[in-house]
């Protein structure tokens, strides 16, 4: 069966969008998975008395949506919440703060509780990472790059803290 150029050409194109509508439809599905989570844990967290888990989760997905005002809300409630909570969980939270914070360009407030998140985990490096960077946008390089050089030191394949460090360093 010999195929004609135009007859490969739209066997070609039939591909493409068949490859184009799997990658959106499952995009999509991602979105929507997210918003109905969303939705469940904004109901979920409504009460006065959630735990700090919950509404950590929900700050996480109002993150991963870009919604970092809600976000920053959010992770203040939990942060008042997570008094029992064991420090590398209180940690977590402080640094999901600080990121929130960092998204808005409150770096003074983020370098804050990324502070704090080192405080009850002193050996997190994505905590360090993203003190160094909040750090690096106040202008406080040299402080920045002994941070890096720190995570590195945690990580020595952390490519984050790497080409930031170049970046910075000229010794690297």
């Amino acid at each position: 069966m010999d195929i004609s150029l135009p007859q490969a050409y739209l066997l070609g194109l039939i591909l493409l969008l068949g490859v184009v509508a799997v990658v959106v439809g499952r995009q999509v599905w991602r979105v929507r998975q997210d918003e109905v989570r969303l939705t469940s844990l904004e109901r979920d967290c409504n009460g006065p008395s959630t735990d700090s888990a919950s509404l950590y989760e929900l700050g996480s997905v109002q993150l991963n949506k870009r919604l970092y005002g809600q976000a920053v809300a959010t992770l203040k409630r939990a942060v008042k919440q997570a008094d029992q909570e064991p420090p590398e969980a209180q940690a977590l939270i402080q640094n999901a703060l600080g990121f929130s914070l960092a998204a808005q360009q409150n770096h003074a407030e983020a370098v804050r509780h990324y502070r704090i998140a080192l405080r009850a985990k002193p050996d997190y490096p994505v905590a360090l990472n993203n003190l160094a960077y909040s750090l690096e946008k106040q202008l406080k390089q040299g402080e920045s790059i002994e941070l890096y050089r720190q995570v590195l030191k945690l990580e020595p394949s952390n490519r984050t803290a790497g080409r930031r460090l170049k970046l910075l360093s000229p010794e690297g």
